[in-house]
């Protein structure tokens, strides 16, 4: 292992180890012993069998993990989505995708499966995912898809924002003044 710091190779050493997402993945905590700074590892299962992702235009790239959360994170940026919980959505949207049973998927199954995440964890991510997913052509594709969520909500965190808060008047304002 190389030190993120001071990029002396093999000079440190693990001070803790455990599982985490499920047990699918090890975090170690290292001390590197040349400058005496501490950095976190993953490790994760390599999959031997690579998944193809067939995109819109027919042509065929690897699935890569981090599209899917980069997709994700741009979605829930400045939303209160903690880091786990978009670690967490990847993860099942990866699950989903293994359990096809399958080598190769269509990029729209990912998409589908990135927006169902995020429809359960943030309404307001789930309506900008979507925005751009489905290429919207005007306002009023995008009203119907928000309206869709207000008139089905599925279970989300409660901690999330609603996607149109009532309109309430302020607390200083009266009707007629």
């Amino acid at each position: 292992m190389r030190c993120p710091f001071c990029h002396v190779a093999d000079q440190d050493r693990v001070i803790d180890s455990r599982p985490v997402e499920g047990g699918e993945v090890i975090r170690r905590r290292r001390i590197c012993e040349a400058c005496n700074r501490r950095y976190t590892t993953y490790e994760r299962v390599e999959q031997t069998t690579r998944l193809t992702v067939v995109k819109k235009d027919g042509s065929r790239v690897p699935l890569d993990r981090t599209r899917i959360m980069e997709g994700i994170q741009k979605a829930c940026y400045k939303l209160p989505v903690p880091a786990e919980h978009i670690v967490a959505m990847v993860d099942a949207v990866e699950e989903e995708i293994t359990q096809q049973g399958t080598r190769e998927v269509t990029s729209s199954f990912i998409g589908e499966a990135v927006m169902k995440q995020l429809r359960t964890a943030s309404p307001i991510a789930y309506v900008r995912f979507a925005a751009v997913y489905r290429q919207f052509k005007d306002l009023g594709e995008l009203v119907s898809e928000a309206q869709d969520v207000l008139d089905n909500p599925s279970r989300h965190d409660p901690a999330q924002p609603d996607l149109f808060p009532e309109n309430r008047p302020a607390s200083g304002d009266k009707a007629g003044s």
